[in-house]
């Protein structure tokens, strides 16, 4: 423990309790290292656990248990409408998150790694002052040999709308489940737009979307988004694309939004508009000014396969570090860090890293799609698996889905992986490990898959490729 202002010297400390800063954390310790780890909630799981991931993906399985049971209609099963009782969610979630994050103080403890509730900012190259959140408990100091900058990133406000008021929700707030708004406008069509509107739908909200861009999930492989797209349109009342909110205005009972776009009405009265915008890392603040850590323009920490910064002391892990902002990438980021720093070989080096919108249905992808593959000169073949061929989908109702996989055309290795439908994050992972082994078609192909299960589309994408597919028409030569 700290005592006052006395300086205490220690191995490492790191700078957030987020996934990847306590994967680090635990990981140093086991390595043998007295470790630190300040974080200014106090308690471990960062914004992942506390007001990301983990409330979205409870709230989520309850939206498509909604979902699933007013669609059982169309196969002869009924239920009532669902009544939705807002104080038992929130303590429905709540009890979820306190049960992970009291999970995380018993591994710290078990490990003997400090936690400091507290925030941290660089006195010099070598040593860090602690503000405690209680004001009470002075200042701490602590000499460190390493330190790992594991403070994650914040949402990004739209221009012009930074503090609105009560009406204007960030994605924690929307989380925070205050109230079902009756009408919703969501600025921002990427992956927590998406989720959360996802989410409100289901609970009554009337769902609009506006989106900048030409597509929802901007970025991400258009045969993954269609489907997507198709069943939201069905979802949410109105989707506008290529358009911007130029104003919003506070009612007594909600606020009137101002837009501009194509096919978008100039004006929309609303109850709450959610910002699902995007995030920035949160390098600010830290007195990296004082060491030899330099952010970029947009406030990410440069760092090499180490994750070493260009001070050597120090390192940087998860969205600080750079995109892509994923809590999974954090926590192998974190551990490769805490190796680096106790002296083992240790390198950040995946052949891809897997990102899933958890959305219903699910968009999931690892690795090079058709066109970056192209933009990197490689010659490819991609093939498409749509499940109305896979017996499972069919039984599950949810044949709207697909499976894209990308091959290296000469030789069969599996470059890129693309999915969507129910499950898609679950399935990712079968996609990701093919890359990372250098699988080729006939690796997938003679790996004999579970059946019915929508794993198996991935051995009929590469009995596609093969030209030998069972469950599809075999190929034109």
């Amino acid at each position: 423990m700290v005592m006052g202002d006395l300086p205490r010297d220690v191995d490492l400390v790191v700078i957030g309790g987020g996934p990847g800063g306590y994967a680090a954390a635990f990981r140093a310790a086991d390595l043998g290292l007295e470790t630190v780890l300040v974080e200014a909630r106090g308690r471990l799981g960062g914004e992942c656990l506390h007001v990301g991931c983990i409330p979205s993906k409870a709230l989520l399985g309850l939206a498509a248990l909604i979902t699933d049971a007013a669609e059982a209609r169309a196969a002869g099963v009924e239920f009532a409408p669902p009544r939705i009782v807002l104080d038992r969610l929130r303590e429905w979630t709540a009890a979820s998150i306190q049960k992970l994050a009291r999970g995380l103080d018993g591994l710290a403890r078990e490990r003997s790694v400090d936690v400091l509730a507290g925030r941290a900012r660089f006195a010099d190259g070598d040593t860090i002052r602690v503000a405690f959140s209680n004001d009470d408990h002075p200042p701490a100091t602590l000499r460190f040999r390493h330190a790992i900058v594991a403070t994650g990133s914040t949402p990004v406000p739209v221009p012009g709308l930074e503090g609105s008021g009560a009406r204007i929700w960030d994605s924690a707030a929307a989380l925070a489940l205050t109230t079902i708004p009756s009408r919703l406008l969501v600025v921002g069509g990427g992956y927590i737009g998406l989720e959360l509107g996802t989410v409100y739908a289901a609970l009554g909200s009337e769902v609009t979307v506006v989106e900048l861009t030409d597509g929802l999930l901007p970025g991400v492989d258009r045969d993954l988004v269609a489907p997507l797209a198709r069943r939201l349109d069905g979802l949410f009342k109105q989707v506008h694309l290529r358009t911007k909110v130029t104003a919003v205005r506070e009612t007594g009972s909600g606020a009137v939004v101002e837009l501009d776009g194509e096919g978008a009405p100039a004006r929309l009265e609303v109850e709450q508009v959610l910002v699902a915008v995007g995030r920035r890392p949160n390098s600010a603040e830290l007195g990296l000014e004082r060491t030899g850590v330099q952010p970029d323009a947009r406030g990410f920490i440069p760092v090499d396969a180490r994750r070493r910064t260009a001070d050597p002391r120090i390192f940087a892990i998860g969205d600080v570090a750079g995109e892509p902002m994923l809590a999974h990438k954090a926590i192998a980021e974190g551990l490769v860090a805490a190796e680096a720093i106790a002296g083992r070989p240790s390198a950040f080096e995946p052949q891809a890293i897997p990102a899933v919108v958890f959305t219903d249905p699910e968009v999931a992808w690892a690795g090079l799609g058709e066109a970056a593959a192209r933009a990197r000169g490689l010659e490819v073949r991609t093939v498409t698996v749509p499940w109305s061929a896979s017996g499972r989908a069919v039984a599950m109702g949810r044949a709207e889905g697909l499976t894209k996989l990308t091959f290296e055309a000469a030789t069969g290795r599996v470059l890129g992986v693309g999915i969507v439908g129910p499950h898609a994050g679950e399935l990712i992972s079968e996609g990701m490990l093919a890359i990372e082994m250098a699988a080729v078609a006939e690796d997938l192909a003679g790996t004999i898959h579970t059946h019915p299960t929508l794993s198996e589309t991935f051995a009929e994408a590469a009995e596609l490729f093969l030209g030998r597919p069972v469950h599809l028409p075999p190929p034109r030569r």
